[in-house]
């Protein structure tokens, strides 16, 4: 069955990119998501590889148009989109679509998609978080504590979220979150083994796997976002 949509979200610095790649190597027929967004690129981030890079005007020209299945304004300065022609070109190939956003593009996708598969990443603790951050900022060659500690703040809001998410990760094994998003696809496919089926199953939110409760507990979250 193809056209189906995987919905992925993380706190920034969860090492979401490094898996979503990992993941796209091991399943055959998975797009990704290009967002658009109204940011500067960073480092060696390139137009239509990372992201599409496009001014104010043009996105809220979009907007105007209709062209988003989904966007926002994070951090209350650039605008970050989802086009509704990424799904329809997947479906057109016959493949499925990863479709990278943030928590709050993620609720408009699954109110208007409730059939997608929602999946949120999480780091194992707050003090893993703050160092995957600061290696992130140390190698653009620019540390800013005040980004640091808003991106910390905001990782606890979004995790505040969890319980809108079908499945959870704990990104502490890049083999182990790459096997168990794996499973995640391939039962969404109805092509998974019991092995994969069993392995998605302990994933699920509802779950709430002993991996998944230690993690949340480390930022003060409980399954059911309180």
């Amino acid at each position: 069955m193809a056209g189906i949509l995987f919905i992925i979200s993380a706190p920034s610095g969860s090492g979401k990119s490094t898996l979503v790649s990992e993941v796209r190597r091991l399943v055959p027929g998975l797009d990704f998501s290009i967002s658009y967004t109204t940011r500067e690129p960073r480092g060696s981030e390139e137009d239509g590889r990372e992201y599409h890079f496009t001014t104010t005007e043009d996105f809220e020209r979009m907007i105007a148009a209709g062209e988003f299945l989904e966007w926002a304004k994070v951090f209350g300065s650039n605008y970050y989109g989802t086009a509704v022609s990424a799904l329809d070109h997947a479906r057109k190939l016959g493949h499925d679509l990863l479709l990278d956003i943030d928590v709050q593009g993620a609720l408009q996708v699954i109110r208007k998609m409730p059939e997608a598969v929602s999946i949120f990443i999480l780091p194992p603790s707050p003090d893993v978080l703050e160092l995957r951050l600061r290696n992130r900022s140390q190698a653009e060659g620019f540390t800013d504590e005040s980004v640091i500690d808003a991106r910390l703040s905001q990782a606890r809001t979004e995790l505040s979220r969890i319980a809108d998410y079908q499945y959870a990760l704990v990104n502490d094994s890049l083999d182990e979150a790459a096997s168990e998003m794996r499973a995640i696809v391939l039962s969404a496919r109805g092509r998974g083994s019991a092995a994969d089926s069993a392995l998605a199953a302990q994933c699920l939110t509802v779950a709430q796997g002993p991996r998944l409760q230690a993690a949340l507990a480390s930022f003060g979250v409980t399954a059911d976002g309180h």
